[in-house]
């Protein structure tokens, strides 16, 4: 396959992976947004481990989901932080497959969502600023991290386990990947 093809195809698995996010987080946007928020979406965080161009789709997807709350902050912020864990979780990806990697890969969504949309919630929500309410920021992330761990570790991870040994997934993966 030529190196066009192989763009079209990583630039169309984006927009895939973005619109699936965005209509999974929006259908269920009743837990989806907010200080204590399960977004099930981010179970898609990680497909980078084993598709590295995903990681556009995903934080441009997020950015889509974000609009519906109208906070400029959430819309960017959010979306740099699904960008910046997809990275990483991309670059793990190119390591090996250990169970060390993948709950590392998990915990990359985690973290940076857990800081970063905590920062958010604290500031652009709630108006404080985040150093002199550190509690506060503490607690919003606190919140926004266990709802990423349950959706990361209870399904992210089982994902991880299983979707390379399934034939469609290898296929898409060697499609995309090519």
């Amino acid at each position: 396959m030529n190196n066009r093809n192989s763009k079209i195809r990583r630039i169309a698995a984006s927009a895939i992976i973005a619109a699936a996010y965005a209509v999974l987080t929006m259908a269920l946007a009743p837990i989806s947004y907010g200080a204590i928020q399960l977004r099930i979406s981010e179970a898609m965080c990680i497909l980078p481990f084993f598709i590295p161009s995903s990681a556009v789709g995903l934080a441009l997807g997020c950015a889509i989901a974000n609009i519906l709350m109208g906070n400029i902050f959430d819309i960017i912020f959010g979306s740099l932080a699904t960008l910046c864990a997809g990275l990483i979780t991309a670059y793990l990806g190119k390591k090996e497959h250990s169970m060390k990697n993948c709950v590392l890969a998990c915990l990359m969504p985690v973290l940076f969502n857990a800081v970063v949309v905590g920062a958010v919630i604290t500031g652009a929500y709630s108006g404080l600023n985040i150093f002199e309410h550190f509690g506060v920021f503490a607690l919003n992330a606190l919140y926004v991290g266990i709802g990423e761990a349950i959706v990361l570790f209870a399904v992210g991870l089982p994902l991880m386990r299983t979707l390379p040994r399934k034939k469609f997934f290898k296929d898409i993966m060697s499609r995309i990947n090519a």
